[in-house]
């Protein structure tokens, strides 16, 4: 492992190359480390990760090319040439480090979301893997220090077949009928789910992807609870300083009163939920855990059959079916939770029990997923308005959720739109009710 001293005035210091946990090659930690490798590297990594042939090589880099975008390491765009030129081999790669030297915040603690990641990648390749994914080329991380790099196959999107990348929380300007694409999400969710536990995925795959209750379940509720009522009172102010933000069914007084009750229950009987939400072994496996709109590709087949693929897998594991279908669908356009959630639920039923996976039913998925946001979202969703506000301090003047002020401030927007989610899922299914049902089943 090679590195210059930190002269930065605080941010990270920079790593040249970490010795890679899998291959064993030293691994460039940046875009100067990878371009300095140059063809060299790009061909000793490819035919160590097995998608280069050792009759070929990378002949030329023909672009590199910083990408903008993501919440953690640095990525680029990377075009290739190969001696010897295959359909078979992509030319448009992606690159993702796990680190950015540039900015603390993004590579500490985001760096070490790609430890799993890689295993997953080099999963992704084997044969009748049951999900789309961008095709993985190289994949190593040194996890002492948690340096790490990902190339994998680039999606082209709004390039031939594949539709336009959609940004989240804006599904309201980009699509005519979300519901088709929700349906094509939950569906490679539940697949992946199921491929795991049918054992078709590998023979040791709990061995490579461990269950871990605190990653894999809902955030654990870090207030206590004078905070916590502290919380509850800034959600109130906030509907009442802003009610043109949020639909009028949850700023009512009723309401307001129905959240501190509940809050304070979850809370008190947090162990309890989470012995529920990790303790069925049927209702968690290896999944995504952020499969937002943004994080998907979309296509259509000759006969006109939408399907979907999901990229960015940082902080892959196995994850509580709550943990999965919030992180897909929490992000979704009001109608689907509104009008199609049993609809979407059922989906996912179907699927994971139609290729492997254990009978479940819609009825207690249902019941999973309220108690899963019941735990998560006391425990980060109330803190969501204070966002919302830090992010947009003018939001106070908007003429309403969709007010166009929203829609280039990305915190501020997906922070709205999940937390009136939550609310009227909150309201429809009444957290304290639920945890009520669950204690009553002993």
């Amino acid at each position: 492992m090679t590195s210059v001293p930190d002269n930065t005035g605080g941010a990270p210091a920079r790593i040249d190359h970490a010795r890679g946990d899998a291959t064993g090659l030293a691994v460039p930690a940046h875009e100067d480390a990878l371009r300095a490798g140059g063809e060299a590297f790009l061909t000793e990594a490819f035919r160590a990760f097995g998608s280069l042939g050792q009759d070929n090589a990378v002949a030329r880099i023909a672009r590199l090319e910083r990408c903008p975008g993501g919440s953690t390491g640095a990525k680029l765009l990377l075009d290739v040439e190969y001696e010897r030129p295959d359909p078979a081999l992509h030319t448009e790669l992606f690159v993702k480090f796990s680190r950015d030297f540039t900015d603390a915040r993004r590579d500490d603690p985001g760096r070490y979301e790609m430890a799993s990641e890689v295993p997953f990648a080099a999963l992704s390749r084997l044969p009748g893997f049951p999900i789309s994914v961008p095709e993985a080329y190289f994949a190593d991380y040194h996890y002492e220090s948690g340096t790490g790099l990902i190339v994998t196959e680039r999606v082209g999107f709004g390039e031939g077949a594949i539709e336009p990348h959609r940004r989240k929380c804006l599904d309201h300007l980009t699509l005519d009928d979300p519901l088709p694409y929700y349906r094509q999400v939950v569906t490679a969710l539940a697949r992946l789910c199921a491929a795991h536990k049918s054992g078709r995925l590998a023979p040791d795959i709990d061995e490579r992807f461990p269950f871990d209750p605190v990653r894999g379940s809902a955030d654990p509720i870090r207030y206590d609870e004078q905070e916590l009522c502290a919380e509850v009172d800034y959600c109130v102010d906030f509907a009442r300083r802003c009610p043109q933000l949020l639909p009028e069914q949850v700023r009512t007084e009723d309401f307001f009163a129905q959240m501190r009750r509940d809050a304070l229950k979850v809370r008190e009987n947090e162990q309890a939920i989470q012995r529920y939400l990790t303790g069925n072994p049927d209702f968690r496996a290896l999944c995504h855990w952020n499969a937002h709109i943004d994080n998907c590709f979309f296509w259509r087949d000759e006969a006109g059959e939408l399907h979907c693929g999901l990229i960015d897998w940082g902080r892959v594991g196995q994850l509580t079916f709550g943990s999965v279908l919030w992180g897909g669908l929490s992000a979704a356009h009001h109608s689907i939770w509104d009008d199609h959630l049993g609809e979407l639920l059922e989906t996912f039923v179907r699927e994971y029990r139609g290729n492997g996976g254990p009978a479940i039913t819609a009825e207690e998925l249902e019941f999973h997923l309220t108690l899963h946001m019941a735990a998560m979202g006391v425990a980060r969703v109330l803190a969501f308005p204070e966002v919302v506000m830090f992010r947009l301090p003018g939001c106070i003047d908007a003429t309403g959720p969709l007010d166009p002020m929203f829609e280039p401030v990305d915190p501020a927007r997906n922070s709205l739109h999940i937390y009136t989610v939550f609310l009227k899922f909150w309201l429809k299914h009444d957290f304290g009710r639920a945890v009520d049902r669950l204690l009553a089943r002993g």
